[in-house]
């Protein structure tokens, strides 16, 4: 299929640049995946809409404040690094602006020397490796002088940062919010659970990769980023758990999505693993999904991976269609808009 399969028209005003007051007063359409079938709905509602024994995988990774503004050592010209993969112990994958000035051995210094960073390499795609020192835990660190990176689609500051956190944000690493999770309140974390659909946590770190769009003409001559992944034995043990009784398992992301494609796909079962993925899922793509029977998606960029990943599980017609019918009902689209559930 061709990049160009996958784009649709989406009126400006329809991009959420702002969070609603409450996370779970969004929409929710749900669609069918055997027959295509819409309804619309409230997310509130998913209490009412999944069944006892079902399993809910979210992913608990926590966005770092990965934008660092500073000045090269010792001639003081101004860089900015965004921190992509931590690769490791002090080590970062980084973009840089200007990429000029980033050449191996540059050292860079941020927060009035509170960190400093050298470059290491510079990778086949432009982009760096960067050692990082500072006095203390580096995230701490980064904490009091790192900014949130918000998409580029999003044009207005956020007041409050955390609503770009799920509630349930824990595992620091992420570039980006795993946003089909920025729906979920504790309130209705507990009524899922009060209901008997357990709930398990995976951990993958979103990279920048992911809001790239796909440039290749035929979408199989696409380059998928890689992104740190794990998936403990407690949610092993649940996801196993849930088939063997008969329910369903439903990821909420496209993360959550690819961490358990990731692992049954390198294991042939659900294991305990953790690792890195650059699982492309796709029509007509050769990953399938093997675990998923639900998937708790945004509506996503065109010409996105992501939403190439959502047609793979639901079909390229309902996709497109369904896509067609959020912009109709004037759905708010992409990071802080209304969720789509696919059963």
């Amino acid at each position: 299929m061709k990049t160009s399969d996958f784009d649709y028209y989406l009126p400006p005003e329809l991009v959420a640049q702002v969070p609603l007051p409450r996370r779970d007063s969004s929409r929710l359409m749900t669609l069918g995946r055997e027959d295509g079938k819409i309804s619309h709905r409230g997310f509130s509602e998913l209490t009412d809409i999944l069944r006892p024994g079902d399993a809910l995988i979210l992913n608990d990774s926590r966005v770092i404040p990965a934008r660092l503004s500073g000045e090269k050592i010792p001639t003081g010209g101004a860089i900015e690094f965004l921190l992509l993969t931590q690769r490791g112990d002090g080590v970062w994958e980084i973009l840089t602006r200007p990429g000029r000035k980033a050449k191996p051995g540059a050292r860079f210094s941020f927060g009035g020397g509170l960190m400093v960073g050298e470059i290491l390499e510079v990778l086949p795609d432009g982009n760096r490796l960067a050692r990082f020192e500072q006095e203390g835990d580096f995230f701490s660190a980064l904490d009091s002088i790192g900014e949130m990176p918000l998409p580029h689609y999003i044009t207005r500051a956020l007041d409050d940062a955390e609503r770009y956190q799920t509630v349930y944000a824990k595992e620091r690493g992420s570039a980006a919010a795993p946003t089909a999770g920025l729906h979920f309140t504790p309130g209705l974390l507990e009524a899922l659970r009060q209901k008997g659909i357990e709930t398990g946590f995976v951990t993958l770190h979103v990279g920048l990769g992911t809001f790239r769009p796909v440039v290749a003409e035929e979408i199989s001559g696409h380059y998928m980023h890689m992104e740190r992944y794990t998936l403990p034995r407690e949610t092993a043990e649940l996801i196993n758990r849930a088939k063997g009784r008969g329910g369903r398992v439903i990821a909420a992301g496209s993360t959550a999505c690819r961490t358990v494609e990731s692992a049954a796909e390198r294991h042939g079962e659900i294991i305990p693993c953790s690792g890195e993925t650059g699982l492309f899922l796709y029509p007509g793509g050769e990953s399938r999904f093997r675990v998923l029977d639900g998937l708790l998606t945004n509506f996503h960029l065109p010409k996105s991976t992501l939403i190439m990943l959502v047609a793979a599980f639901a079909g390229y017609e309902g996709t497109m269609s369904a896509y067609k019918e959020a912009v109709k009902e004037r759905y708010r689209f992409f990071s802080f808009g209304d969720a789509m559930l696919i059963l």
